[in-house]
């Protein structure tokens, strides 16, 4: 028995429509794929921008916690910490955290407020620690090994500096008392004008780390402000 051919055309289109029922085409997948690596995209980024915010605010705090105990160091010694490192790092020129400047500085501050020699993580016998470090401000975190720096918590040492009070040069360094930073991650040396920006107490604009907190020998302050990478501008006073 024989069918026209209009009955074999509709037989083969319909088994062909059944068979490829509910398929993507590769359009629609390439679609598809490009909507989910977008939506990855911006998941991540989102992650780390808060991730940023995060850490800069713990540095906020710990920057005013460790100025406060740097006052109190004073007014038992009648000088802030400070020894031939700290002398010499000057905040203007040097912005980079992994150079040695930074760590000896940053060691030499942790000795002094925590009453310890060489990076011990257990104070001198007498000794009187004006700060207790926790462990996730030091460096190593093998808490059998010695501190070899404060670490900020983008992972680099903090900047400590007392060059302007050792020289009198108003040229060097930020304050007559000290400069406590972190450059938030940035390592340009010297620092750019295009990272950021702070204000002192006499409305003075210098280029400068990402971060910094200043002190005056007239008061129990610690006026700090920052522009980090991401453009936001703050400003803080230690109460």
């Amino acid at each position: 028995m024989e069918f026209p051919p209009d009955v074999y055309k509709g037989v083969c289109f319909k088994r062909l429509t059944n068979r490829f029922d509910g398929a993507f085409t590769l359009i629609e997948l390439i679609v598809v794929i490009t909507v989910i690596i977008i939506l990855t995209g911006l998941v991540l980024s989102t992650v780390g921008y808060a991730q940023k915010k995060g850490a800069r605010a713990r540095a906020e705090t710990e920057i005013a916690a460790i100025s406060a105990a740097c006052e109190s160091y004073k007014a038992d010694n009648g000088v802030y910490p400070n020894n031939g490192d700290t002398n010499n790092l000057d905040a203007r020129t040097s912005g980079n955290p992994s150079s040695p400047s930074y760590n000896l500085t940053s060691l030499a501050l942790y000795n002094l407020l925590f009453g310890a020699t060489n990076g011990s993580r257990t104070p001198n016998a007498g000794a009187r620690s004006y700060f207790l470090f926790k462990p996730n401000m030091l460096s190593p975190a093998d808490q059998t090994q010695n501190v070899l720096y404060i670490r900020d918590p983008f992972g680099y040492s903090y900047g400590y500096s007392t060059i302007q009070a050792a020289t009198g040069d108003t040229t060097k360094g930020y304050n007559p008392t000290f400069d406590l930073w972190t450059t938030c991650g940035l390592t340009n040396s010297p620092p750019s004008a295009a990272d950021s920006s702070i204000r002192d107490p006499h409305s003075a604009i210098f280029p400068q780390p990402s971060l910094v907190c200043t002190t005056t020998s007239t008061r129990r302050l610690g006026l700090c402000s920052s522009i980090d990478p991401l453009g936001d501008a703050r400003n803080f006073v230690e109460p």
